[in-house]
């Protein structure tokens, strides 16, 4: 899809990855990272089923010192989720494309016997309109099991980031790139997305930055202006500078489309709730009390997926039934 691709290709820039970092992943072991280090690698890894993964994107940095002096790697998986429903069972992805990563350094001897395997950090970036609620850890996902058996259950943790659940004034704050990114996304009125296009336009005028720069003009005329203004072409665009021209001319129009649009998703959003909580109720009535885990699914499923479950309570013996696969 256009909006993957677009994404994809902001993440393939160095300065992107770095700003990810230095924003948003709030831990003290960031100041160990040598970010002058950052280098793509083949992101591309075949399971044993023949299945190919080609749509994440995989940096590695080196970071901190062993004991002979010299630094380590870090992998830094960053898979980027575009759908309009969460995936309850990411964790369950995230610890197969780990595992990938490491059969594949394996294999090309990139880690050889008696070596330990380097260290990675799995992050999933989402912007979708539902606030994630999915487990960020396979852990507790898992049945949980009593005495020794429970040291068998596997642990691995994602960083999850969801950029709907940053707040303006906070990503505002931060002279990044990424944020900057999550800011058009969640911007509600012209004037915010014209805000932040001055910023990237002052940011990214060095030659050295020009394709990052490019990149950006090309997720903003393929992906992000037709969402808001469908009925405008915007093929002749090539530059942020354009881009912010055109946005003045036509910011008549683009305000009507835009408080058109929020009405709309508004409308869209009063439904889904209306689907969330009739379902909740049919379920309740029928099979008793509803756990937490179930409540979660219902509140990330989109309207297709609430429908079919509505279906299937009026045959079910069973809750599980009606959430059959």
């Amino acid at each position: 899809m256009d909006h993957d691709h677009s994404y994809k290709l902001l993440f393939t820039h160095p300065e992107m990855v770095a700003d990810l970092l230095r924003g948003f992943v709030r831990e003290d072991w960031i100041k160990e990272l040598d970010f002058s280090t950052l280098e793509k690698i083949n992101g591309s890894y075949v399971s044993d089923g023949l299945r190919e993964r080609h749509d994440d994107v995989i940096w590695r940095i080196r970071w901190g010192k062993t004991q002979s002096d010299k630094t380590d790697w870090l992998y830094v998986y960053l898979l980027l989720e575009f759908q309009s429903s969460i995936d309850w069972f990411m964790a369950v992805r995230i610890m197969t494309y780990v595992g990938l990563l490491y059969q594949d350094l394996i294999r090309s001897k990139a880690v050889k016997t008696n070596e330990p395997l380097p260290s990675v950090l799995p992050i999933v970036l989402y912007n979708g309109d539902p606030r994630w609620q999915a487990p960020t850890d396979i852990a507790d996902l898992i049945t949980p099991v009593p005495g020794g058996l429970e040291r068998y259950r596997p642990h691995l943790h994602y960083l999850l980031l969801d950029e709907g659940s940053y707040h303006e004034h906070e990503l505002a704050e931060l002279r990044n790139l990424a944020a900057a990114l999550f800011r058009l996304e969640n911007s509600r009125s012209p004037e915010d997305v014209q805000q932040v296009l001055r910023a990237l336009i002052v940011w990214l005028q060095s030659p050295q930055q020009s394709n990052l720069r490019r990149a950006f003009t090309i997720w903003l005329k393929r992906v992000f202006l037709p969402g808001r203004m469908p009925a405008v072409a915007f093929d002749e665009i090539q530059d942020l500078q354009e881009v912010t021209n055109m946005l003045s001319e036509r910011v008549k129009d683009w305000t009507k489309n835009w408080k058109q649009q929020g009405i709309e998703e508004g409308r869209r959003e009063g439904l889904q709730e209306g689907k969330m909580d009739l379902l909740l109720r049919l379920l309740e009535w029928r099979f008793g009390a509803v756990n937490e885990a179930i409540s979660a699914r219902v509140k990330q499923a989109d309207s297709p997926t609430l429908e079919l479950w509505s279906k299937r309570i009026l045959t079910a013996q069973t809750i599980e039934e009606v959430f059959a696969d």
